[in-house]
């Protein structure tokens, strides 16, 4: 008997019927012997739905109230789910994060959990119960709800699953797993069995949409085996066909396959460039551009400073779209502290990038690569790289066509 974490999202928990169809599926698991907790996330558009009708009454809405009102998502779904599992004969109950408690600090809408009471959790796993928490949320030291932020439910699952020591962490999404890219650019996209944490992790962070960053961050911590897998199909197939369906995400000495070189290639349309020409090549010249893009709560992702030229040097750096404007009209009002000559920019690129851990004892990743580009004339205006990552900046119109050509080049359609 092992003790299993479910977690469902918003689309599994979007109607009676389906959540009636989620407490079938844990039912079984439940019947085969498992302890079982589940975190179901708020019924798709929900969450939303409640932002919305507070940004009505008070824009911007204030933190703290909000995050009262965006919790009750979760705790009708945990009501529901606890209702469905008790009509099918299960003994379920259900819990909002404060009852058990889950500790938060006191960041609103984007609060971290510091740690999670497990004593009344394992007190109803022993006496057989199904135990169902809202995920998403947490209370701070002064008692006040604090939610964690898009995607916190994950989060939450993962959390709880690392507090209760459980098995695995079963993450219940629309996709059937992790894909070597998004099949809707690439049709010829495989799902990929098993793929490592820190993979994972760079994939999250680069563009997948398929967990969210911190989510991954707090499994490969606490070391809670995380599988990515379908809550659309049947929900009383074969369970031991469920348990190892989707993909498996562990760590590398966990697997005693070999690593392929590349598991799989992420893109990000959000992204713009700007480029601070003639600047004065001096110590802390990075700190006078990034300093105050920093304090304006901007992030930068890739940066590359050139060689000095008659002591003038150009600086490059790129950051989220939505932020671009935000991050001109601040270096506009730092001109003369940082005494550059022009600032230009472009709103119009994506970032690319091939991960895998298998190029650690490979070489010829970036030159492959680089070649792959170069045959579909597509020039890459900036390059980062990490052990397992190679990220390159190219013109918006070409990201499809670049994806299509890595994937083929690096066979990832092959097992």
């Amino acid at each position: 008997m092992a003790l299993i974490v479910h977690k469902y999202g918003g689309t599994s928990m979007g109607s009676t019927d389906r959540i009636k169809n989620v407490a079938r599926r844990v039912a079984k698991w439940h019947d085969a012997g498992h302890q079982i907790v589940v975190v179901p996330s708020a019924m798709s558009g929900e969450t939303n739905r409640l932002i919305a009708m507070a940004k009505e009454i008070q824009n911007p809405p204030d933190p703290r109230e909000l995050d009262m009102i965006a919790s009750t998502g979760e705790q009708v779904s945990v009501g529901l789910l606890s209702m469905a599992l008790q009509a099918i004969g299960k003994d379920a109950v259900s819990y909002a994060g404060w009852q058990v408690a889950i500790k938060t600090d006191s960041a609103f809408t984007k609060a971290r959990i510091q740690s999670i009471d497990d004593v009344r959790v394992r007190k109803d796993l022993d006496g057989g119960k199904i135990v169902i928490i809202t995920g998403f949320q947490g209370v701070d030291d002064n008692d006040n709800i604090a939610t964690l932020g898009r995607g916190g439910s994950d989060t939450s699952a993962v959390a709880i699953a690392a507090a209760l020591k459980a098995a695995e962490c079963l993450i219940y999404t629309d996709v059937d797993g992790v894909y070597t890219t998004d099949p809707r650019v690439v049709s010829e996209a495989r799902r990929l069995k098993a793929i490592t944490f820190e993979e994972m992790l760079e994939l999250a962070s680069l563009g997948s949409k398929v967990l969210q960053t911190r989510s991954v961050e707090f499994a490969g911590n606490y070391r809670v085996p995380t599988r990515v897998l379908s809550s659309l199909t049947d929900p009383l197939m074969d369970l031991e066909t469920e348990a190892n369906s989707g993909t498996l995400i562990s760590f590398e000495e966990d697997t005693n396959m070999e690593q392929a070189v590349i598991s799989g290639i992420a893109f990000n349309r959000d992204e713009a460039k700007i480029t601070v020409l003639g600047v004065p090549d001096r110590p802390g010249v990075a700190y006078h551009i990034l300093g105050p893009v920093a304090d304006a709560n901007i992030e930068v992702d890739m940066i590359i400073q050139n060689q000095s030229v008659d002591g003038k040097t150009d600086f490059t750096f790129t950051v989220s779209r939505g932020e671009y404007q935000k991050a001109i009209d601040v270096l506009e009002g730092q001109k003369a502290e940082i005494g550059y000559s022009t600032l230009v920019g472009d709103a119009k690129v994506s970032k690319i990038s091939v991960v895998g851990v298998g190029m650690r004892s490979h070489v010829g990743v970036a030159s492959q690569m680089f070649r792959t580009l170069s045959e579909e004339n597509i020039n890459i205006m900036m390059i980062s790289t990490s052990e397992i990552k190679i990220s390159v900046l190219i013109d918006e119109k070409y990201m499809e066509l670049a994806v299509r050509a890595l994937h083929k080049a690096f066979e990832l359609e092959k097992e």
